[in-house]
């Protein structure tokens, strides 16, 4: 069985009101609409989102392709989450030699992974590089005190500000950014106006 850490979500061993489950469920169902092609999910964890991306994105999906750092991670995704659509790599995201082994994507998702990430730079360079001309980016990472700065939350580096967020793009030659909000099931576009605090933040960029 695969070991919870507190931070993994593997829904066979959680109930379905458990908010991180909510909260991550409702991120993979929001990209359904925006998926095509060959899809990369960058950091798949126990390969659920994976699976839910071939599933329920089946008429505009091709492939979708899942890797993680955790061996246990996708053996049990490989055991648990078959489908002749999708395929499960053991990896590091901020391997240089990464894009040469995988090719490129049409769409990439990154759910939760930039706040673990030490070589941030190599991250985003990766997903650059792994991403096809007129591709698109699908990224999320929950808000806290800033980068360098301790967030109190294990195994994250940092929470980026939400002004750290959205200007973690500007580097990168994306033709369009959208930013979007997200409050437990809850995601809204930025700018829309309702009276609650969204402690997570999803970026959608057109490459």
């Amino acid at each position: 069985m695969l070991e919870d850490t507190g931070e993994r979500v593997i829904p066979d061993q959680m109930e379905a009101t458990n908010r991180l489950l909510i909260e991550h469920v409702a991120r993979y169902q929001f990209a359904t609409s925006y998926v095509y092609g060959k899809v990369l999910d960058f950091a798949c964890g126990s390969g659920y989102g994976t699976h839910l991306i071939v599933k329920s994105a089946k008429k505009q999906v091709e492939q979708v392709v899942g890797i993680d750092f955790d061996r246990d991670a996708i053996a049990y995704a490989k055991n648990r989450y078959y489908h002749p659509a999708s395929e499960f790599i053991q990896g590091d995201v901020t391997d240089p030699n990464l894009p040469s082994k995988l090719g490129q994507f049409d769409c990439i998702m990154s759910f939760e992974t930039i706040e673990h990430i030490d070589d941030e730079k190599q991250f985003l360079n990766n997903i650059d590089q792994l991403l096809k001309p007129g591709g698109r980016l699908i990224l999320s990472t929950p808000f806290g005190d800033g980068r360098d700065r301790p967030s109190g939350v294990p195994f994250h580096v940092h929470q980026l500000t939400i002004n750290e967020f959205k200007r973690l793009f500007d580097e990168f030659a994306y033709q369009s950014v959208e930013f979007f909000y997200q409050n437990g099931a809850l995601i809204v576009p930025e700018g829309f106006e309702i009276d609650q605090y969204f402690p997570l933040g999803i970026v959608i960029c057109q490459k």
